[in-house]
């Protein structure tokens, strides 16, 4: 299955685009942030927590803010030399607990030292905010080593910040978005990358187990039944049968459609393992088992090495299968 063609590969993204709930204190810290302002909590024993909890180490209820900072000092850190994506500095820079005047815990942020050498423990830092803040730690864009200059832009941000709210009604912060992603590469093999290179030319390949006969969409190296190598290639249709199907109602950041709409398990003519993909051209709840479907393609020069060179499936028209020709297919 073209053996001598080289094997696809391509970045992928696993991200979950969770909401969640910050509580009254928590929210109170990000309203704080959104005001260019720093706040801590006191605690039981009358020590005061930046980022404020809840809750003290021995369980005990926290009490009321207390402001601290802007300025602190940094008790340790760790030089950051080839930033990531997710990072909050496109340059280098080190992560650093900076312990706020008035706190007695450290917060960890970033520091924009400059370079690693002008970075030391127990240097003088304050913040720098973000031109535009929504409630979130990210408001706090970083930290700078202390400067006349410095300190001059920190006062004078959290006294703009400070004179904008004071006939602000904005809202408590009681909700942010806390997105969580793995970047990493995925490598096909050489019986997918055949089978998504065939995708690029209108056409649907699987493999066939020489001992079962049974034809396994997308192809693989094994036979998971037999134990064989099952990479005889076969082209199969690009019509067949709804097997299973699911309706989406509920909307998400990567839905390709409005809901409601529905997912599909499609056995196609002269495979024996179904396929998902989308259902169109049809409302929601007239989806069912066995209704006859043909692929919908793309345009030519949208076609790539990619199941995306089929925009989604519709029905036929033709009769429906009967359950007994999808049974062992379920």
């Amino acid at each position: 299955m073209d053996r001598d063609e080289e094997v696809l590969e391509a970045p992928y993204r696993l991200e979950y685009t969770y909401q969640r709930s910050t509580g009254p204190v928590i929210g109170r810290f990000l309203g704080a942030l959104r005001d260019a302002r720093l706040e801590g909590v006191r605690t039981a024993s009358g020590s005061v927590m930046v980022p404020p909890l809840e809750y003290d180490a021995d369980g005990a209820a926290t009490g009321e803010p207390t402001v601290v900072g802007p300025g602190g000092v940094v008790t340790t850190w760790a030089w950051v030399t080839e930033p990531r994506r997710e990072h909050p500095l496109p340059h280098p820079f080190a992560w650093a607990l900076v312990r706020l005047d008035g706190a007695d815990s450290a917060m960890l942020h970033a520091v924009d030292a400059g370079s690693i050498d002008a970075m030391r423990t127990g240097m003088r830092v304050v913040p720098r905010w973000q031109d535009e803040r929504t409630g979130s730690i990210r408001d706090l864009a970083c930290f700078v080593p202390e400067s006349a200059a410095a300190a001059a832009a920190a006062a004078a941000a959290a006294a703009a910040a400070s004179a904008a709210a004071a006939g602000d009604d904005r809202p408590p912060v009681t909700m942010f978005p806390s997105p969580v992603a793995l970047d990493y590469t995925v490598t096909a093999g050489r019986h997918l990358s055949a089978y998504l290179r065939a995708l690029a030319e209108r056409r649907i390949v699987g493999g066939r187990c020489p001992v079962c006969t049974k034809v396994y969409l997308p192809p693989r190296g094994a036979c998971p039944t037999c134990g064989v190598p099952a990479d005889a290639p076969v082209e199969v249709a690009d019509h067949g049968v709804v097997t299973t199907f699911c309706i989406i109602r509920i909307p998400f950041d990567a839905a390709p459609f409005p809901p409601p709409y529905a997912s599909v398990a499609v056995l196609l003519e002269g495979a024996d393992m179904p396929i998902f993909h989308l259902l169109r051209g049809i409302p929601p709840e007239e989806v069912r088992m066995g209704m006859r479907v043909r692929a919908v393609w793309v345009a030519d020069d949208q076609l790539g090495p990619t199941l995306a060179s089929i925009r989604w499936f519709e029905p036929t028209g033709e009769p429906d299968a009967p359950h007994d020709q999808i049974a062992r297919h379920l």
